[in-house]
């Protein structure tokens, strides 16, 4: 078997990131004469493998390639990327958080009568799983007297049960 042949046809974007001599490319390699376009490449310092030789030789031939510097993703990014919550995690998460189930339910029954508050109570009763963005997340956390920081850390706590 051959080995693969890397070249760098076009750095279309360089980011830097959070970690020193780290890049994230947008990047359109030749891989043993076929062209693919990568539009995350992550290319660490010393790494031997695949492309990541022929990324670092480019960066050094053109050393006045921009560079874009790396913006922490915001507090509304970080929650959008948490991963779900089984309906098992979410109840055991609000229980080990002090909470009851029917406080949950009672936030559902005050709210007002109307499609808002039928789509609560299915979505709190039937949902198979929870994101934590979703409105009711926000809405029941509010009732029960919780901050943004406050759901966010029961969720981190909820994804280990």
């Amino acid at each position: 078997m051959e080995p693969e042949v890397f070249e760098v046809v076009e750095v279309h974007n360089i980011t830097d990131t959070l970690f020193e001599g780290t890049y994230d490319l947008d990047v359109t390699l030749r891989i043993n004469g076929i062209e693919e376009r990568f539009e995350r490449y992550i290319s660490t310092p010393d790494c031997p493998y695949g492309a990541n030789p022929a990324v670092r030789l480019w960066m050094s031939q053109n050393p006045d390639a921009q560079v874009h510097p790396y913006i922490p993703p915001t507090i509304e990014q970080v929650r959008a990327a948490l991963p779900p919550l089984s309906a098992r995690q979410l109840r055991l998460g609000l229980v080990a958080g002090g909470f009851t189930l029917a406080q949950v339910s009672a936030v559902i029954d005050a709210m007002p009568e109307g499609a808002e508050k039928e789509t609560a109570r299915i979505e709190w009763e039937y949902a198979t799983t929870f994101n934590r963005t979703h409105p009711l997340i926000a809405s029941v956390g509010g009732a029960l007297g919780l901050t943004d920081e406050q759901i966010d850390a029961m969720w981190t706590a909820a994804l280990g049960l």
